[in-house]
């Protein structure tokens, strides 16, 4: 990697009383596919409208190759395939002229690219934007977000309306672009998809990042998953001690997310009469969940 691509600091936006993000910092490396993960409304889509100068911050700072987002935004939208979350296009056109207007934008003559990525995505240009479902939508926005071969690919939420197949397939192209040397920043709140194509990950929560990590670590150096049965109740507050989260009992075990020195844990259950016992990764989603109580 040869530099930094995006740089926030300290990023703040209010709407009028209301709270959008609160102090964000992360930055996004050169050849990274970097996750951006939370629930609906935790500020996912703010910080992104931020980037892209569609909104204004109330306070600290976005850059995008160096150049400041606000300051150089025309500049800066050049490079960048941007697909939101929701998407309005002019319902009357089809979608083969939408998309040509979109590259007349760019100022760019990609018709080639154009029907390679919609013949890839199952995509009918010759459609009316309106008679579209919104999966069909999705693609099209998919299609206007890539046509230009962006240097900065933004994803809000890509996948929404898409069935598995175009998953993949759009998940497929995604990484050719990353291979060819595109920064790709893919938001979602969907944890097995950025656990399939992301590097590392910011998760966000009521507006303020509240961890930075690698996949990797995430799932490697964190919690384990353990789950067991026993022969009879476990004595209360058995398993009160440090490293213990997501803690759940019933009458013939209980169930817990474990993250310190496994002979500790190995010790404590050895102790219990103990018929069953499993010990595995937690998936993302339960790391995920743990972050949010």
């Amino acid at each position: 990697m040869s530099g930094t691509v995006i740089e926030i600091t300290n990023l703040k936006k209010n709407y009028g009383a209301f709270r959008g993000i609160v102090d964000v910092n992360f930055t996004v490396e050169e050849g990274e596919i970097y996750g951006f993960i939370g629930p609906n409304g935790a500020g996912k889509s703010t910080t992104i409208r931020t980037l892209l100068a569609l909104i204004h911050p109330t306070s600290g700072k976005a850059a995008i190759w160096g150049k400041d987002c606000i300051a150089q935004a025309a500049e800066i939208a050049k490079d960048v395939g941007y697909l939101p979350s929701e998407s309005s296009y002019y319902e009357n056109m089809k979608v083969r002229e939408f998309l040509s207007y979109a590259a007349a934008l760019y100022g760019k003559k990609v018709d080639g690219r154009i029907k390679e990525l919609a013949e890839r995505l199952n995509l009918d240009t010759s459609r009316k934007i309106s008679d579209l479902s919104f999966g069909n939508k999705k693609k099209v926005g998919i299609v206007a977000a890539l046509l230009h071969s962006p240097k900065l690919i933004i994803l809000d939420e890509p996948t929404s309306g898409l069935d598995p197949l175009v998953q993949q397939t759009f998940f497929d192209i995604l990484r050719e672009e990353n291979q060819k040397g595109a920064t790709i920043l893919f938001s979602s709140h969907v944890l097995s998809e950025v656990q399939k194509i992301c590097g590392r990950v910011a998760i966000i929560k009521e507006g303020q990042i509240i961890n930075i990590q690698k996949i990797s670590d995430l799932r490697k150096n964190g919690y384990k998953k353990i789950a067991l049965t026993t022969e009879q109740s476990i004595p209360q507050e058995y398993f009160d001690m440090p490293g213990i989260a997501s803690y759940n009992e019933d009458g013939a075990g209980a169930s817990f997310l474990f993250m310190g020195k496994v002979g500790d844990i190995l010790g404590k259950l050895h102790n219990l009469p103990v018929s069953d016992v499993f010990i595995e990764e937690p998936t993302l989603e339960e790391i995920f969940l743990h972050y949010y109580k």
